[in-house]
């Protein structure tokens, strides 16, 4: 039976009842598949749990992982954890009940953590494109330019800078008024659904958005883009064959998580809505905020040669 509990109602405003908490409709699929769904995305959250402190444990007590770019690893399964943990658990409650109710506050707390986790993902992966291309593009200059007071600066810079964004982007949702549909067509609270659903205006939110959330998308592709761009050209002139599989080893793994990530990411956001059915837009919600963080410790674990010998040393 569909899980869908009636809204409560308690604020009344210009003879409108406001919506105080939400249906998630999650996946209208059949019971088998929901199932199998919540066996898959229960093993994958603990993987992602397991995986990323793994990367975090043998970066803080390996003295060979002490290096800008293990650092800023580390800080992206920060950043995957929080995402993971603010979305999978109550997706995998959705799942067994076939939808859920949110409260209004729980709502917008669950959007602001996954829209800070996703801000900073994005400008880790901007810094550790510029990490790349101070080491491929300028050798010599690297170990002055990344000392670990520079790169703890940038860390803790992007996380103010991301919560301030945060506060003013879910201050501007606070304005918008629900008082009639509650039900929301998602897993989980994001942007879109919760625009599709006020019976306020949303012109105000929209310019908001635009111009505190661009830079966050904006400023880290720049970077990533002029990043590789130098360093495609660098390896391209150098004139062993061996150094240029060198130099492209040591940031494919980050190019395969910046791929996966920001083409999930313009799939859904950047796609008209009336080019996707919900079913597609969910299933590509899945892949950036669950199995994204999934993926990212076993690319840069098992394709890297120094996180093996520390785990190695660990074990043994």
């Amino acid at each position: 039976m569909l899980y869908l509990v009636s809204a409560q109602f308690s604020i009344q405003e210009n003879n409108h009842t406001m919506v105080t908490e939400f249906c998630l409709l999650g996946f209208q699929v059949s019971q088998h598949l929901r199932i199998f769904l919540f066996c898959l995305l229960l093993l994958v959250y603990h993987g992602t749990i397991c995986g990323n402190l793994l990367i975090i444990t043998l970066v803080s007590t390996s003295k060979k992982l002490h290096t800008p770019m293990y650092f800023f690893i580390s800080q992206l399964s920060i950043s995957d954890i929080l995402l993971t943990t603010d979305i999978v658990p109550n997706m995998l409650h959705i799942l067994l009940n076939n939808g859920g109710t949110i409260s209004f506050v729980g709502c917008i707390t669950q959007f602001s953590w996954f829209s800070v986790a996703e801000g900073l993902e994005c400008f880790l992966l901007a810094v550790m494109s510029y990490d790349r291309y101070l080491a491929i593009c300028n050798p010599l200059r690297y170990s002055s330019i990344m000392t670990n007071e520079y790169c703890v600066k940038l860390v803790v810079s992007y996380w103010l800078a991301v919560f301030f964004i945060e506060v003013i982007i879910t201050s501007s949702l606070l304005m918008l008024r629900f008082c009639g549909k509650n039900t929301i067509d998602h897993f989980f609270c994001d942007l879109v659904p919760l625009l599709e659903i006020a019976c306020s205006g949303t012109d105000l939110v929209g310019i908001v958005v635009l111009m505190v959330g661009a830079p966050i998308l904006v400023i880290p592709i720049t970077i990533i883009i002029v990043s590789y761009v130098n360093i495609i050209s660098t390896i391209l002139r150098m004139s062993s064959n061996i150094s240029r599989q060198k130099a492209f080893s040591t940031c494919s793994s980050h190019l395969i998580v910046v791929s996966i990530f920001y083409w999930t990411m313009f799939c859904v956001y950047l796609v008209p809505a009336k080019g996707q059915s919900s079913t597609i837009s969910k299933v590509l919600s899945l892949l950036y905020t669950v199995f994204t963080p999934f993926i990212n410790p076993i690319i840069y674990s098992l394709r890297n040669k120094d996180f093996m010998k520390a785990m190695q040393e660990i074990l043994f």
